[in-house]
């Protein structure tokens, strides 16, 4: 987690304090960043514990988990398949959040497979059961979501996947807007995503 921490930080995908991270871990508690920490310079005594419930099982020599940590147990709550959670303020992907559009990755094969749709969580005031409660919806069929006027979302079965994930979401965040700098988007077509997928699906 503390390496997790400080690749977000180095590919700028978080700022100063921003962003959180956790996990779940064999007994079922959940390994959370600490609040107010930057991500990037974290130690691995920082990090905090927490139970399904939100109860605190220890602060490590941190400030104890962020008021954003009910978000990630929600998405645990939603699927119990997810087993980490990325919460990230990646530049391009903010600005789409902070615009009010979701993202759609029929625009590569990698992301067509990888990361279809990224739809956005309407706006909740963060450290409220609000901010939960928008994103609730989305985890079911989704690794990503858009966070309005916030940031993104991003979970998977590991902390590695939930992380690579956020690289994925920022990545065609900025393709996105690098295209429609220099005429718009140019979108793979039905036959061929219907085509690519028939070739994934006989591997």
């Amino acid at each position: 987690m503390v390496d997790i921490g400080q690749r977000l930080w180095r590919r700028n995908l978080v700022a100063a304090n921003d962003g959180n991270l956790s996990a779940r871990l064999p007994d079922g508690t959940i390994l959370c960043t600490p609040t107010g920490a930057s991500k990037g310079a974290m130690t691995e005594g920082m990090l905090a514990v927490v139970t399904t419930d939100g109860d605190v099982v220890s602060t490590g020599t941190g400030r104890g988990p962020s008021s954003e940590i009910a978000m990630h147990l929600r998405a645990y709550r939603v699927d119990p398949a997810i087993g980490a959670v990325v919460h990230a303020h990646p530049p391009y992907a903010t600005a789409f959040a902070i615009r009010g559009e979701s993202l759609r990755g029929d625009l590569m094969t990698e992301t067509l497979t990888e990361l279809p749709e990224v739809p956005l969580a309407g706006f909740a005031t963060p450290g409220t059961a609000e901010v939960p409660d928008a994103i609730a919806p989305l985890v079911p069929g989704h690794r990503a979501c858009l966070l309005e006027f916030h940031g993104a979302l991003t979970w998977g079965a590991a902390l590695e996947e939930a992380y690579l994930t956020m690289e994925r979401l920022e990545s065609l965040a900025q393709t996105t807007a690098t295209l429609r700098m220099i005429g718009g988007e140019r979108r793979l077509g039905a036959e061929r995503i219907d085509h690519v997928r028939r070739v994934l699906a006989g591997r």
